[in-house]
């Protein structure tokens, strides 16, 4: 089964595509806006192009797991993906993803700027990595 992760940011998302035959997880890009309608377009032209079987949506919940007004808000995101898309749409934690992503990227001799452009590819490679570990 091939999946498309998305990690849902106020003005970045980053996206990447792997499967759970190989278990390879590639970070594809981010789309940058804040415009919600734009950003939910850019990710169904992604689907589009990635052609995805399932959908995984980070869901960014506190430190003690509750959901605060982020985790409603990827949460609602997921509901209005699976509804525009017709496919499955699975929630995954996100903690600590955005971490793994900077801890990554610690030694590549990237600047600021370039890591924060990668930074949310990597955090939604991070987070399908976690879930194809987790089944």
């Amino acid at each position: 089964m091939r999946y498309l992760a998305i990690d849902l940011g106020d003005k970045r998302t980053g996206l990447a595509t792997g499967d759970d035959v190989t278990g390879i997880v590639s970070p594809v890009g981010m789309t940058e806006t804040t415009d919600p309608d734009l950003r939910l377009r850019k990710i169904i032209d992604a689907i589009a192009e990635h052609l995805p079987d399932q959908l995984i949506v980070g869901i960014p919940y506190n430190m003690d797991a509750t959901p605060g007004p982020a985790a409603r808000k990827a949460q609602q995101f997921a509901d209005q993906l699976a509804e525009a898309t017709g496919l499955t749409v699975h929630r995954a934690d996100e903690r600590l993803t955005s971490y793994q992503a900077d801890d990554a990227m610690k030694q590549s001799g990237l600047t600021h700027k370039q890591k924060k452009q990668r930074r949310d590819a990597l955090a939604a490679a991070a987070i399908l990595r976690d879930f194809l570990a987790a089944r």
